[in-house]
């Protein structure tokens, strides 16, 4: 095995959540270990590392993604591993959890191999596979849990479906508690959701579009939460988009249940009013970019009354963890009408800088941040993930430097993804990641800040 050059970075303000530690100083790697973390570090007595210069910058724990799509196997020409794993590398994430809607579904061990074969010969940062709640993910019997646990799978879900047998939840969550692992659903209740592209609303009537209530997030969120009560599973709500939902999960939380939650930017930041007009700003505007197939994802962008209350639940730690739910679509599957358009929003390579709109707002603190995208889904997948969440020393090297305040234009013909599907194409935003450790190797590495020997 080739050894990694060490890597002092210097002169960055170290921001660890984990340990509660925000200070400047310098940080030194070696081995893909963190091995000091000090006010100032000599490096006259150093001998073969790389020297970054992170005046300016942030340094923090990589980011940890709990919700992701890769599309490989089975929807190459969306996304692979290779393009999905370099697009996060750039967006600062160095741990992706991939959601098992592939073609095969991850249902059995010999796919999750294949995932983490993938990984190891075309990946860049960390894979962890999601496992099916039910075979094929449709709804009728159980996978094989066990199996896949020991497979590797760090979860189940049948995202992008919900599980909708109540009792084949029940006994998922059954086995969650046994095997330690979460059940991350997908919240939909499809007899009220069926047929509808976007938020129920006064601008779903206004632009002829059929409407998703809030109801249908709702209604399965409390489900989900009696069924955990009952077995004493451990759940995880995927995707939270209504303020329904976040008073759902604080009065399961204060009642003590093991629940978690995240929610993604862009349900922190656009409402229903974005489908209307571009500038998120309806005020008698006439709808020249109406339907712009973008903004179509599920959960639908909601109303600014939901996007207030998901801060706020971030803010108490209602919910716990932000997550991309980055999902990549190739050009044919948006290039159509709204109603016809596949759900989904290409988020990786836009996260940190809308998200750091919320923080230049004065809405959400650096460290809260931070903390929603290291600590917070490290809980939730337990102690396989503690290596992962900090800064400290003899813990991993994957960290990220972030300028937070760099401007930048988004431009989705520039993205390494290949979903180019963003409703951010365009906008310019301030906070910018410079550089990606994982494991003590760099994997990406910004215009703006450079490595010397």
């Amino acid at each position: 095995m080739v050894s990694k050059p060490g890597i002092l970075i210097t002169n960055g303000r170290i921001i660890d959540p984990s340990s509660g530690y925000d200070r400047n100083g310098d940080l030194l790697i070696n081995n893909g270990t963190i091995v000091a973390r000090e006010a100032h570090i000599e490096k006259e007595s150093l001998s073969d590392v790389i020297i970054v210069d992170a005046g300016g910058l942030i340094v923090c724990p990589g980011f940890i993604d709990l919700h992701c799509h890769l599309r490989e196997p089975g929807f190459e020409y969306k996304e692979t591993i290779s393009t999905g794993t370099r697009a996060a590398a750039r967006g600062g994430f160095t741990t992706l959890c991939s959601m098992p809607n592939t073609e095969p579904a991850i249902d059995n061990v010999a796919v999750v191999d294949y995932i983490r074969a993938k990984t190891v010969e075309d990946g860049v940062v960390r894979v962890w596979p999601i496992g099916c709640v039910t075979k094929g993910r449709k709804g009728y019997e159980l996978s094989e849990m066990e199996e896949l646990a020991i497979a590797g799978v760090v979860a189940f879900s049948d995202d992008g479906d919900p599980v909708w047998d109540s009792n084949i939840m029940r006994l998922a969550l059954a086995y969650s508690k046994d095997l330690g692992l979460p059940i991350s659903n997908h919240c939909q209740d499809h007899t009220l959701s069926k047929g509808g592209v976007m938020c129920e609303g006064p601008v779903s009537t206004r632009l002829g579009l059929p409407g998703i209530p809030a109801a249908a997030e709702e209604a399965m969120v409390a489900r989900d939460i009696a069924l955990a009560e009952l077995t004493g599973g451990k759940l995880h709500v995927a995707h939270l988009s209504t303020a329904g939902s976040v008073a759902l999960v604080r009065e399961a939380k204060n009642r003590g249940l093991s629940i978690t939650a995240e929610v993604c930017p862009h349900h922190l930041l656009l409402t229903d009013e974005r489908v209307l007009t571009s500038s998120d700003d309806m005020n008698g505007m006439s709808p020249n970019d109406s339907y712009d197939t973008s903004t179509k994802v599920y959960p639908p962008l909601r109303t600014s009354n939901d996007v207030r209350a998901l801060i706020d639940g971030l803010n108490e730690g209602v919910i716990d963890c932000i997550a991309t739910d980055h999902a990549p679509h190739d050009i044919a599957s948006k290039q159509v009408t709204y109603e016809e358009a596949s759900f989904g929003i290409s988020v990786l390579e836009t996260a940190v800088g809308s998200l750091c709109q919320l923080v230049h707002s004065g809405q959400l603190s650096l460290s809260t941040l931070i903390d929603r995208l290291t600590v917070g889904p490290a809980k939730v997948l337990g102690a396989q993930c503690d290596a992962y969440k900090s800064l400290e020393p003899n813990t991993a090297a994957d960290l990220v430097l972030i300028d937070p305040d760099k401007e930048w234009t988004v431009d989705s013909e520039l993205f390494v993804s290949k979903g180019r599907n963003t409703p951010l194409n365009g906008a310019t935003l301030r906070g910018l990641v410079q550089m990606t450790i994982v494991d003590g190797g760099i994997v990406y590495q910004g215009p703006d800040v450079g490595g010397k020997e």
